[in-house]
């Protein structure tokens, strides 16, 4: 039974980006027993907020959202959120690198594990911004909103983490760049 447009239930919206918030609550919290814990709280508060939701907006980036706030109100995430980052700190930061972005390089790479390895050792902020970005392809303005920063400091975050994951990469890709 399907809904008009603008009027779907909560279900038809969720239930489709259960293994994609699984995904990202396993990259946050390093944890499977943990990361299962952060999406079914995740679902019972979007279901009590769903009145709350905007029709016509981004629901991916909404529940997105507040997958990330779950899991930095937990043990791990308050840790997590300590970080400090330069990017967060533009006066603080010299020029950026204007050195080609290696997602070019990324799409030949076939090792699975490798990016997935190289993933791991990103710090986790990094890591998040580029997964929301690259994996769950959510626009810039909607990974803003889902990490509560501003979007420089999104394309900052990108830019780093993609440049941090071509180093990583470099030695099992090799002279072919």
């Amino acid at each position: 039974m399907s809904s008009a447009p603008g009027t779907a239930t909560f279900e038809e919206l969720a239930l489709p980006l259960l293994p994609s918030l699984y995904s990202h609550a396993f990259w946050l919290s390093r944890n499977h027993a943990e990361a299962e814990d952060l999406v079914q709280e995740t679902i019972s508060k979007s279901l009590r907020a769903f009145d709350s939701f905007e029709p016509g907006t981004n629901f991916k980036a909404w529940i997105f959202r507040i997958l990330r706030n779950t899991f930095l109100t937990s043990r791990t995430g308050i840790a997590a959120a300590r970080t400090v980052f330069l990017e967060d700190h533009p006066d603080l930061l010299g020029t950026a690198d204007a050195s080609p972005t290696p997602e070019d390089h990324l799409i030949r790479l076939d090792n699975q594990a490798a990016v997935n390895q190289a993933l791991d050792q990103l710090q986790q902020p990094l890591r998040e911004v580029l997964l929301l970005c690259d994996v769950e392809e959510l626009k810039y303005k909607d990974i803003a909103l889902v990490l509560d920063v501003p979007i420089g400091t999104v394309m900052s975050r990108i830019s780093r983490a993609r440049r941090v994951l071509y180093q990583l990469l470099q030695p099992q890709i090799g002279e072919s760049l």
